[in-house]
């Protein structure tokens, strides 16, 4: 009895287990899900599947069944951030079990109940139980929230090599907040039309409406809240692994009050779209720069301390000892590359699809632009989940070939996948619709390739944690140790 409290308090009360458990919730929902579409339901598995755990999935439910499994997988991903930010960031003590503690319960009912609502029956006591963990999760914003108040006197900065303001205010801790307080802002926005849902709002998905000439103030706001909480869940991403690279001297403080500008830029653009559409975008574009920026400075400081340290004892370099040295790391040099390969898959396309929207993306047929759409925020999320399981692989104690093969299994196979998608979603720029049936072919090859990679990749960390939970002095006793010092000291 003994050793099974001691693992269920490492998993439930240390950062590496709550992380960990998280990830393996996320892991196992994709990956029965995954079935349901793709080429494993091509191949029948999905039938399989939904028969052998009797899944109910009427075709009329499908967008509503979908939406809700989007909403159980974000709470986790949410949770994950959560968990970091309270173990990275000073704080007073009584706040991190409180914190950690709601929205683990929170994420849990909202995962577990709402999917036995949207794929098991419509027991709208699991819808009930689905809503109030989510009450839960954003409960837990607000103590985050209060305990991130950036104006305390105890959290000045001390060290003038990192982002500070008038009396030593710290700037990064700023900006945790602002991304803190427009995240419950967000959330807010997007239940006002679930409110709705029976009421004269009907379940939609985004990408069906964009050419529709007039859309309602919740449809609208639907939207909004759609880009507006994957833009925060990046941001927090952008300062956790700034915490990791100890980000700091000049590109720091040209970083952080940028950053904190466009995430309130974007937010507030954000939230006029339901007012005046045509405008907010405008608002949108110009705070994106403030926020891609920083993500830049990030990207040179962290790939610079990767080479200064790498090469700290060779003396002089040339261009090859530094490209080892930035290469020696996958998972350092992985997450930061990530967020440059971003770019190239993600930002350049919506901004050419905002540039050229009326004189080239709306001569596509709708089902060109939907697909787009689809793609463009499928690589957005799962590319932000590769930099977390980066950093988190790093956490739980790769080393060795295990973290050369880990890193660069994880970095190939999903940039190969996302490259796959940034080909299909943009096919009718290089061939026509009579001429697409190879780069179809192709780009849907690398994407099941990549994605089959970066799952089994992912399955290999998720056993080696598993054999380890099973041993009585593994990796997870020297974690659940180090959490309860931190917690006596």
């Amino acid at each position: 009895m003994r050793a099974l409290t001691r693992r269920l308090a490492f998993l439930f009360r240390s950062t590496e287990g709550l992380v960990l458990t998280a990830i393996a919730a996320i892991a196992l929902t994709t990956a029965i899900w995954s079935t349901l579409s793709g080429p494993l339901a091509e191949w029948g598995i999905g039938g399989v599947v939904a028969r052998l755990l009797g899944m109910r999935l009427l075709a009329a439910e499908r967008e509503g069944r979908i939406i809700m499994l989007y909403h159980t997988i974000a709470m986790a991903v949410v949770a994950i951030e959560v968990y970091l930010i309270t173990d990275l960031i000073p704080m007073k003590d009584q706040w991190r079990p409180m914190i950690n503690g709601t929205i683990t319960v929170g994420y849990i009912m909202s995962l577990v109940f709402g999917l036995l609502f949207a794929y098991f029956g419509r027991n709208w006591a699991f819808h009930g139980l689905f809503l109030f963990g989510q009450s839960l999760v954003f409960f837990s914003g607000l103590m985050l929230t209060v305990a991130l108040w950036p104006w305390q006197k105890e959290y000045r900065v001390k060290d003038p090599d990192y982002a500070h303001g008038p009396g030593g205010l710290d700037l990064e801790r700023l900006a945790l907040f602002a991304m803190a307080v427009a995240t419950l802002g967000s959330a807010l926005f997007g239940a006002v039309p679930g409110s709705y849902l029976g009421n004269g709002f009907e379940t939609f998905m985004a990408e069906n409406v964009v050419r529709e000439p007039f859309k309602t103030p919740l449809q609208l706001a639907v939207i909004g809240h759609l880009h507006i909480m994957l833009t925060l869940i990046a941001v927090a991403a952008l300062l956790i692994i700034g915490r990791w690279f100890d980000f700091r001297g000049r590109l720091h403080k040209i970083a952080m009050p940028l950053l904190i500008i466009g995430t309130v830029i974007i937010t507030i653009g954000v939230w006029m779209v339901v007012p005046t559409e045509e405008l907010a975008h405008f608002i949108i574009y110009g705070g994106s720069v403030f926020v891609l920026l920083p993500g830049a400075l990030l990207v040179g400081f962290g790939w610079n301390k990767l080479i200064t340290q790498g090469t700290a004892a060779q003396g002089k370099t040339n261009l090859v000892q530094k490209l080892r040295a930035l290469l020696a790391d996958p998972l350092r040099f992985g997450a930061l590359w990530q967020m440059v390969y971003m770019n190239f898959v993600v930002t350049f396309v919506g901004l050419f699809m905002a540039a050229r929207l009326d004189k080239v993306i709306r001569v596509w047929p709708a089902r060109e632009e939907r697909i787009e759409l689809t793609g463009h925020w499928h690589v957005l999320s799962a590319i932000i989940a590769t930099i977390i399981l980066l950093y988190y692989a790093d956490r739980a104690g790769l080393k060795g070939r295990a973290r050369q093969w880990f890193g660069w299994l994880v970095i190939v196979g999903s940039d190969l996948a996302f490259a796959g998608v940034a080909l299909f979603e943009t096919k009718r720029l290089y061939v026509s619709e009579a001429a697409q049936q190879p780069l179809v072919t192709w780009t849907q090859l690398a994407m099941d390739a990549g994605l089959a990679v970066l799952m089994v990749t992912l399955a290999a960390l998720m056993v080696w944690r598993l054999v380890d939970l099973f041993r009585s002095n593994g990796r997870w006793a020297k974690e659940l140790s180090g959490a309860e010092q931190e917690v006596s000291q």
